[in-house]
């Protein structure tokens, strides 16, 4: 968010299940097929960022299911940025601080009452409709652009992977805009 100090920039959040595998109750992080390495150097890029903005953060030990949180997530984009942005927040803590199960539907039903959102809201989300769609729209775009991990970041046609540092994003920031003066 800081990029909007210094950019005329929109951002299109655009949610991408990683894991549908997954069952609602959660897997193992050691089930994933990340090789150690890979694995590895995404914690401690994870762990430093975190650090560095003063982050609290878990130990990850599961990875869950996000389809129903992010047909939440997507059907509440539509209540208005502080909706979207505290329900973003909440689920982040949810799991990241709380190790809570996000794909967990009482839970996610406890998250959204939390920041507002009233249980015939959350159960639309989940009813067939066009979240649906965009979340497919969603998936074929990072198809396109290669993308296997969240978060990951278009700017233009460079796109970044993972947690990244704040002078890259500002140096991807800076391309754009000197390509649309040129």
């Amino acid at each position: 968010m800081r990029l909007k100090d210094s950019y005329d920039i929109k951002i299109n959040w655009c949610l991408l299940e990683i894991h549908p595998e997954n069952s609602e109750q959660g897997e193992a992080i050691i089930s994933l097929d990340y090789p150690s390495e890979q694995w590895n150097q995404l914690l401690q890029n994870l762990i430093r960022v975190a650090q560095e903005e003063n982050i609290p953060l878990s130990e990850l030990t599961f990875t869950t299911n996000s389809k129903n949180t992010l047909l939440l997530a997507e059907y509440c984009k539509q209540l208005g940025h502080d909706k979207f942005y505290a329900l973003h927040e909440k689920l982040f803590a949810a799991y990241f601080v709380e190790q809570k199960n996000i794909g967990d539907k009482n839970i996610l039903r406890e998250i959204a009452g939390e920041v507002g959102i009233d249980e015939a809201t959350t159960e639309l989300a989940w009813a067939n409709g066009p979240q649906h769609q965009r979340l497919l729209q969603n998936y074929h775009t990072a198809r396109k652009y290669e993308i296997q991990s969240v978060p990951s970041f278009i700017f233009g046609e460079r796109v970044l992977t993972g947690v990244v540092e704040e002078g890259v994003m500002r140096d991807a920031a800076m391309e754009i805009v000197d390509l649309s003066v040129a």
